[in-house]
């Protein structure tokens, strides 16, 4: 770790390394391994399982959340693309996304299943719907933050619908999607443990509710630590693009 990084991070870095002394204490003092596990143990059991969870568990999952998310993305833009647009598809599209935004993941899941079977769209139909909206909002409004004056400008000097959008509308907007996509990202992957909890037969969501009726804590655990290692490599991913593509946020 680089000095710069550790001097940004210190407090956490701190604060996270003191709750895991404690916890490793306090599973120590309670010594009821199937329901608090301490670190130790956890890491012991990632260790005893690498290859049943990274090789054989974790690519069913990173699939299905790579193949949702990436849906969402595509559905949340153009929904943004057609609100801006027209008026008319604004009043007709926002009030219905946010109909979806009622209807409980953990709810309408179980439907998906009795629909598609224990297949990875049930999934993936659970990934689009906990993250379009936010991702679809977020641009909408990305999109509505464009300069007047540029607007203007552009057309004054005759430029097209394409052309304003690709040099005015899409730059502008874009810090706004990135930033949905880092929000979201967590809950594709969440989404994504959920439908294989719910209803799947591979998978580390799968495997964590295998080892729940085992009544094995570490493995559950385990499980749980892939899950958040996916989304932090996600979000870092993301992170790594906002900072070196769009360089812009700042002036916006």
């Amino acid at each position: 770790m680089s000095m710069s990084m550790w001097k940004n991070n210190r407090w956490a870095i701190s604060a996270g390394t003191l709750l895991l002394i404690l916890w490793e204490i306090l599973a120590r003092i309670i010594q009821v391994e199937h329901i608090l596990p301490g670190p130790v143990s956890i890491l012991r059991c990632l260790w005893d399982l690498r290859n049943t969870l990274l090789i054989q568990q974790m690519p069913a999952t990173l699939a299905a959340v790579m193949a949702g998310f990436l849906l969402s993305v595509l559905i949340g833009i153009l929904c943004a693309i057609l609100m801006d647009r027209s008026p008319v598809l604004e009043a007709v599209i926002y009030p219905l996304i946010i109909l979806t935004q009622t209807i409980p993941v953990m709810c309408i899941t179980p439907l998906f299943v009795l629909w598609f079977g224990y297949t990875m769209g049930a999934r993936i139909l659970a990934i689009i719907l906990g993250t379009f909206f936010t991702i679809a909002v977020n641009t909408y409004d990305g999109l509505r933050l464009s300069s007047r004056e540029m607007l203007e400008l552009m057309d004054t000097y005759g430029g097209n619908g394409w052309q304003i959008f690709r040099e005015i509308k899409l730059p502008t907007a874009l810090p706004n999607l990135m930033t949905s996509l880092k929000i979201t990202f967590p809950w594709a992957v969440v989404g994504a443990a959920v439908a294989e909890w719910l209803g799947a037969t591979r998978g580390l969501g799968y495997y964590s509710k295998l080892m729940v009726t085992r009544m094995n804590g570490p493995a559950v655990y385990a499980s749980v630590l892939v899950l958040t290692m996916i989304a932090m490599a996600g979000i870092a991913l993301i992170k790594w693009i906002d900072r070196h593509y769009i360089v812009w946020r700042n002036e916006i």
